[in-house]
């Protein structure tokens, strides 16, 4: 079975911020996986002026059919009036992973993927 994927990028500012939406994705199988990559600085035109600030990177896996929620989930939970929030299509893939993938963004699966199936 083939499955649409995509990946988000969304810049946070700072660890609290991240670890919140990231875990209210996943709990609410928005995503399958979130990554956080910190000890980044994003430099950017704000406002008239450019900006210079550390942020946390989320690296967001998920199925491309629920991005609208996802997009306004984030929207919700993000402090910035305009946050990042770019989705990449995921064109190839180890299929177990994209599987797994669309098993844990799918709203009614009711059971956990079997152990010996996650991808990490």
């Amino acid at each position: 079975m083939t499955y649409e994927n995509i990946l988000v990028l969304c810049s946070c500012p700072d660890e609290a911020v991240a670890r919140r939406i990231a875990h209210t994705l996943v709990d609410e199988r928005l995503a399958a996986c979130v990554n956080r990559l910190s000890a980044l600085r994003s430099t950017y035109r704000w406002q008239g002026r450019i900006e210079d600030e550390p942020e946390v990177l989320l690296l967001i896996k998920a199925g491309s059919a629920r991005f609208e929620a996802l997009e306004r989930r984030i929207r919700t939970l993000h402090p910035h009036e305009i946050p990042e929030i770019i989705a990449l299509p995921i064109v190839a893939g180890s299929q177990a992973y994209l599987d797994w993938l669309a098993h844990e963004t799918t709203p009614e699966s009711a059971t956990p993927a079997d152990s010996s199936t996650v991808p990490y």
